[in-house]
């Protein structure tokens, strides 16, 4: 070797040396932390260190004292209804609010009629409404860089099948309601991860095209032209997954059981819609109401940019503790009526038996550690959020009044948990129970006013607002 060469390789080792100082000096794992946390290690049993490995953690964290039977009666109960099934998609918000609506339906009737809505037939307009609030939301940040917040918000998340209460509230009215036997569901309505990814991955070419016409100072007639031949092309990958919406059908109610009981009657969506709702309208008789222990209570909070359409309505929350939201619960289910609701129902969930409790798993006795984050501990850290909406049906009180368990109906299919229901505990409900929507007539004087408050804006980037799936 040269004497130019080895003079190049001393200074590349010494480089190197002084990079790999630099990386662990600063906070890396050096060579003396590892040994100190290699020594501290706790003396594990073969035992459990061959059942982990070999094992699902849930079968050997399972709290055997806590394993028994299920008791199923409760003191509050709506009327049952049929379980319906989101297959393989994020639509659980709109399967709980549908499953409100005809559940409504059936009480005006005194249960002589039933009715179940087609959720292909509006999750169409879902995803042509969100394609559209994409877009224009590009159209709307173009002067901005494409590392500005908001210009990524768009980018990452172009269109997805979650959401809440909200959409139902923003599209029924506007595009009406379909029975499901007229619009039955497609493959890519209960599958819906391909047809997302594809207009997903249409809509970022879209979105790029759209912030060069507005650099390059295209007219706005221009820009909003050619928005709406995209959204054409997007109309057509609709159609092409979730079939041609229907503009107008014939229809006749039928009871439980199936039997028709009323004549043969001419409908559109929007008529449909009227009809079913017996003249109530569905926009502005409800609140919202949420548990973040992180921010003030009996205060209001709004949702930047947490809507389903571009002129739809932000999603605007009174936040209360959870006695309060219980006890709202509690006034409509004894009036014999369902509600939207909402959970972190992956977190100590029983699958088999259809059950949540806080008591389910014993993490912390398997892991030789301790999980003792709060509630609003789990919130800030991502670790705990809203997750999944279901149907809250019944409460069990004891004898002071007090909740001692709750019943949800899911959208997982009748075998699923409990004939296709969910018990939560009291103490879990407290613990991952996070939106209530609630009909007005049940919420007191003074929590009306208190949703009246001007709202202080959140992000939607907050760990809490997450689209239900």
């Amino acid at each position: 070797m040269t004497t130019r060469n080895l003079l190049l390789s001393l200074l590349c080792a010494a480089s190197c040396t002084y990079v790999a100082a630099q990386k662990t000096a600063g906070g890396g794992i050096s060579q003396q932390m590892l040994t100190t946390i290699t020594r501290a290690q706790p003396a594990t049993g073969n035992a459990i260190a061959n059942a982990l490995a070999a094992n699902p953690i849930d079968d050997l964290a399972k709290n055997r004292r806590n394993a028994g039977p299920i008791d199923t009666q409760f003191s509050i109960e709506t009327p049952k209804q049929s379980i319906t099934d989101q297959k393989s998609s994020g639509r659980c918000w709109m399967f709980s609010a549908m499953n409100v609506l005809r559940a409504d339906f059936a009480r005006q009737h005194e249960d002589t009629l039933a009715v179940e809505f087609s959720q292909d037939y509006l999750f169409f307009f879902d995803q042509l409404e969100k394609a559209n609030l994409m877009l224009q939301g590009v159209i709307d940040t173009a002067k901005e860089p494409m590392e500005h917040e908001r210009v990524r918000f768009f980018f990452q998340n172009p269109i997805g099948d979650g959401g809440t209460f909200c959409g139902l509230a923003d599209l029924a009215p506007k595009y009406g309601l379909v029975p499901a036997a007229i619009a039955p569901e497609t493959y890519s309505a209960e599958n819906t991860s391909k047809m997302r990814q594809l207009i997903t991955s249409k809509l970022r070419e879209f979105g790029l095209e759209l912030r060069r016409m507005v650099a390059d100072k295209k007219k706005a007639d221009a820009i909003a032209t050619r928005k709406t031949a995209m959204l054409g092309e997007i109309y057509r990958l609709l159609t092409l997954t979730l079939g041609e919406p229907v503009q107008e059908f014939d229809y006749a109610f039928r009871d439980a059981s199936g039997t028709i009981r009323t004549a043969m009657k001419h409908y559109t969506p929007q008529s449909f819609y009227a009809e079913v709702m017996g003249g109530r309208q569905l926009e502005g008789s409800f609140i919202m109401v949420m548990n973040d222990p992180r921010r003030e209570y009996h205060k209001t909070y709004e949702v930047e940019w947490d809507r389903h359409a571009y002129d739809g309505t932000n999603w605007c929350y009174l936040n209360l503790p959870m006695e309060d939201i219980e006890q709202l619960a509690i006034a409509q289910l004894k009036d014999g009526r369902k509600m939207y609701s909402s959970y972190d129902v992956g977190k100590q969930l029983d699958r088999k038996r259809g059950y949540c409790d806080t008591e389910n798993f014993d993490y912390a006795s398997l892991m030789g550690t301790s999980f003792p984050m709060s509630k609003a501990d789990r919130i800030a850290t991502f670790d705990s959020g809203s997750t999944h909406a279901m149907t809250l049906t019944a409460v069990d009180l004891d004898k002071d009044g007090q909740p001692v368990k709750w019943k949800v109906e899911n959208s997982w299919g009748a075998s699923w948990g409990q004939g296709g229901c969910l018990i939560m505990s009291a103490r879990w409900f407290r613990e991952y129970m996070f939106r209530l929507v609630v009909d007005k007539q049940y919420v007191p004087e003074h929590l009306l006013k208190e949703a009246q408050q001007k709202p202080t804006m959140v992000m939607p980037e907050d760990p809490l607002f997450q689209d239900e799936l």
